[in-house]
């Protein structure tokens, strides 16, 4: 298999999906001629033409409209919002409109609209760029939020989103687009979704961790490792719906569990991967849960990323602490 990096995976997986599917679309704001900020989508329009690969005014709203009347008439739109606080301009597209079509029209249609926007800490942007924003849209019924840690998943995750019949909500964390290499299959493959991966084995604790912070997990179990500590770390792929049946496997697997997230501690990921594991594997715990989370705060100017962020050592300390605890 080729390695590439998590950017270059998803850039194929785009490729691949306008290949296959004569209806679908990519559009948002210089994702055209530019490739996107980020160069996620570059050469697909001088690959597939202006009318399937195009830019749209800088109005996130108008983006979402758009997805949505498209969605309608045939089409299926993946759209890019071009950082992730942005969607806030878009929220009652997705919100108010998106998830609603199918229970709206009984199930007789839906809206398969793929929204893409990276999100996350470690790339020094400004203000109101790299916030943690799949909290606010895991509450929301009819919507599907998917957030994959390494390439191979970046391009199997996104083109099993772009088939799925509903919205999706796919979030590409910054600091892994070009700093994460991984070997990716060739060729078109789905990988899929609602369903949680143990990136690691292990028998003494559970890491439950997503998105930016599985490769965190991963080498926090390292070093733990060390210390005599075998740590399991589950990757949730999919954060909305969870995948109870794997986050149930790996709590009755060691009885001991740190979940993590980057985004602020209060009503996040997660504490509903707490309240699930409470409410339905409480008598498989041996010790209380472990959080690992960024402070609730307001996410931080660039000057202050690295003391706001979630560390490896974050996630070390906790897992010795529910260990050790009697």
């Amino acid at each position: 298999m080729a390695v590439k990096t998590y950017i270059a995976a998803i850039t194929e997986a785009l490729d691949l999906a306008l290949e296959k599917d004569k209806d679908a679309l990519i559009f948002g704001e210089d994702v055209g001629q530019n490739g996107g900020v980020f160069r996620a989508t570059d050469g697909l329009q001088a690959k597939y033409g202006e009318e399937r690969v195009f830019n749209t005014p800088l109005a996130e709203s108008g983006i979402g409209g758009m997805a949505i009347g498209l969605a309608t008439q045939g089409f299926h739109p993946i759209m890019e919002i071009q950082f992730g606080t942005f969607i806030f301009e878009v929220f009652d597209s997705i919100a108010g409109q998106m998830s609603r079509t199918r229970y709206r029209f009984n199930n007789t249609r839906s809206n398969n609209i793929v929204v893409r926007t990276p999100y996350g800490i470690g790339t020094k942007t400004p203000e109101m760029h790299a916030d943690s924003i799949e909290g606010l849209f895991s509450q929301i019924p009819g919507i599907r939020v998917v957030m994959p840690s390494n390439p191979a998943d970046a391009k199997g995750l996104l083109l099993a989103s772009i088939e799925n019949n509903d919205p999706v909500i796919f979030l590409e964390n910054l600091h892994l687009y070009r700093s994460l290499k991984g070997e990716v299959p060739e060729g078109y493959y789905t990988t899929p979704l609602d369903t949680a991966a143990v990136a690691k084995e292990g028998s003494d604790v559970s890491i439950i961790a997503y998105g930016g912070t599985v490769p965190l997990a991963l080498k926090a179990a390292e070093q733990l490792e060390k210390d005599g500590i075998k740590a399991e770390v589950l990757d949730l792929r999919t954060v909305a719906p969870l995948d109870i049946e794997s986050i149930g496997k790996t709590v009755e697997k060691t009885g001991r569990v740190v979940v993590v997230q980057e985004a602020q501690r209060t009503a996040g990921i997660a504490a509903n991967v707490m309240a699930e594991i409470s409410e339905r594997f409480v008598l498989n715990l041996k010790a209380p849960i472990g959080r690992v989370s960024g402070p609730d705060s307001i996410f931080p100017f660039a000057q202050a990323e690295n003391d706001w962020a979630v560390k490896a050592e974050d996630i070390v300390n906790k897992v010795k602490e529910v260990v050790d605890y009697d």
